[in-house]
């Protein structure tokens, strides 16, 4: 009769527990990012390079986001992906045909396209944002039942580059 309610709370334990991990994994990820995409380095970092540094400090769980340099969607990666977009910081909800600097130095400047923001590289001191969005799936059907099928964690990092 314990056995069923032990079983639950040991799987909510270890949900939670993994919820906490990813929350604190993609915090740092994006941290790690946006130390990436300030620094001054020849030659200067691309978007390609900024992903690939967040998705080595998550562990691979970073897939192709829709439009690296924005607009930040509503949508969600798939389950127990993230997505990553480098910004300029608070960023509006539509797409910019010109819009401030948003991309890391690296990056040659081209107009917007489809739904995708232009992308202007940032010089001087301009402000960068790294945002990681990734999608929590948790494993136990009691936990996905309190809190839905997917978890979405926001990591926000507004750093100023170097270059």
């Amino acid at each position: 009769m314990v056995a069923p309610v032990l079983l639950l709370l040991t799987f909510g334990i270890i949900d939670f527990g993994r919820a906490l991990f990813y929350y604190v994994t993609v915090q740092q990820a994006a941290r790690e990012g946006a130390r990436a995409v300030v620094k001054a380095s020849t030659p200067l970092p691309s978007n390609a390079e900024i992903q690939g540094i967040v998705s080595s400090q998550s562990f691979g769980i970073v897939t192709a986001a829709p439009c690296s340099n924005g607009p930040i969607t509503a949508a969600t990666p798939p389950p127990n992906r993230a997505w990553v977009f480098v910004t300029e910081p608070n960023p509006p909800a539509g797409i910019e045909a010109s819009p401030p600097p948003d991309a890391p130095g690296g990056e040659p400047g081209a107009p917007a396209t489809g739904s995708c923001s232009a992308i202007n590289p940032a010089l001087g001191s301009d402000q960068l944002q790294v945002t990681v969005i990734f999608s929590y799936a948790p494993v136990t059907p009691l936990v996905s039942g309190v809190i839905g099928n997917l978890l979405t964690f926001k990591a926000v990092a507004i750093y100023r580059t170097e270059y």
